[in-house]
């Protein structure tokens, strides 16, 4: 998959992506390097991941940090943009990209104090950091975005509830953000083949992905569905702020 940012065109700008320590994360972190702009590789536990990633883009002329912070934990995440800030100055790019829900060992609120309160949390701590002219993207999925009116596999229901939750959380933001020249966008994509989530579905209920892959006659790869990501960060925000990615036929609109 061919970078879908221009060479040199983020130039100085500074991003942070969370959970980028691999998955989508990773690439869509690899794409902005790239493009010339100053990268924080978020980690929560995955610290060997991230500094192969950051030094991987060093050796090849970028710009990149790694920041572990645990976003359940708001002591860690002000510490996280504390040190983004000492290290950048600011921030022009905040992708929102960790979510979870479906770890063994969780408390049962887990999924929606992840994704959502930890969302908006996030968010109010990169805030200050933000400016006219800067982008908050949150990434969540086709099976979450539509929740409310189409069914999902049983497993991923209680992920797919809290990450619609908190899209509809930082969705109340964006009037706040547009006043200070802020653009947010939601990226919404299908199952991705080759992430942790769509491991574990196809782990806890056999053959569910190549259902699906089936149905939606194509599944993006997490190379490509990093692509629309970072575009996403670049492109004209859209009027509704949502970006749908690959064929939703099979999902019923809100009313």
């Amino acid at each position: 998959m061919s970078n879908p940012l221009q060479p040199g065109s983020l130039d100085g700008k500074r991003v942070l992506v969370t959970g980028s320590s691999r998955g989508v994360g990773a690439d869509t972190i690899r794409y902005f390097a790239e493009a010339g702009a100053h990268v924080a590789i978020n980690f929560r536990n995955k610290e060997a991941r991230a500094v192969k990633l950051a030094d991987s883009i060093r050796e090849s002329g970028g710009t990149a940090i790694t920041v572990g912070a645990d976003l359940t934990d708001a002591d860690s995440v002000s510490a996280m943009f504390a040190a983004v800030k000492a290290e950048f100055g600011g921030l022009d790019i905040l992708v929102l990209n960790a979510s979870g829900g479906m770890e063994s060992g969780m408390g049962e609120d887990y999924a929606m104090s992840l994704n959502r309160d930890a969302q908006v949390g996030a968010l109010a701590a990169a805030e200050p950091l933000l400016s006219e002219g800067s982008r908050v993207v949150f990434v969540t999925s086709h099976q979450a975005h539509f929740i409310r009116t189409t069914p999902t596999m049983p497993e991923y229901e209680p992920v797919a509830k809290s990450k619609r939750a908190g899209e509809d959380a930082l969705r109340e933001r964006i009037p706040a953000l547009a006043e200070k020249g802020i653009g947010f966008v939601v990226v919404s994509g299908d199952m991705i083949e080759g992430t942790i989530t769509a491991t574990l579905l196809n782990r806890m209920n056999p053959g569910a992905i190549e259902e699906r892959k089936k149905a939606a006659g194509k599944l993006y790869n997490v190379a490509e569905f990093a692509a629309e990501v970072a575009s996403a960060a670049v492109d004209p925000v859209p009027e509704d702020n949502t970006r749908l990615v690959g064929d939703v036929s099979d999902f019923a609109p809100e009313a």
